[in-house]
């Protein structure tokens, strides 16, 4: 029998407040930016949470600069389109996929797990 546990080392990573839920429309994203590094926090259309990096891995473009429609985003440079529930790219020309982020809503704050910087 194996059992996974979904454990948090907190020396390598911090919940950290990112804005309030209110503060994105649904199916809509909104860029953050913390301790050097760009976010796009997206709100699905049923009102749910995600967190991915914000720059485009085919080329330097933010995300939150693109199309949102469903669970997916266009990116604005070359339209290349990913899934924002799991980071997934969905077709040319991107063909790496986003990091994602552990995400918690507490009193309508959106509350980001986030990688402790150097």
């Amino acid at each position: 029998m194996s059992l996974e546990f979904n454990m948090v080392d907190d020396t390598a990573r911090t919940w950290v407040f990112a804005c309030k839920v209110d503060d994105i429309r649904l199916q809509d994203v909104r860029r953050w930016e913390f301790d050097g590094h760009s976010y796009a926090i997206f709100r699905s259309p049923k009102g749910e949470i995600f967190v991915t990096d914000d720059i485009c891995t085919h080329e330097h473009a933010h995300l939150s600069d693109g199309y949102v429609e469903g669970h997916t985003v266009e990116c604005p440079r070359h339209s290349g389109r990913f899934s924002y529930m799991t980071g997934k790219a969905l077709g040319a020309p991107v063909c790496i996929n986003l990091c994602t982020y552990q995400v918690r809503v507490v009193d309508g704050g959106v509350n980001v797990l986030v990688p402790r910087r150097a």
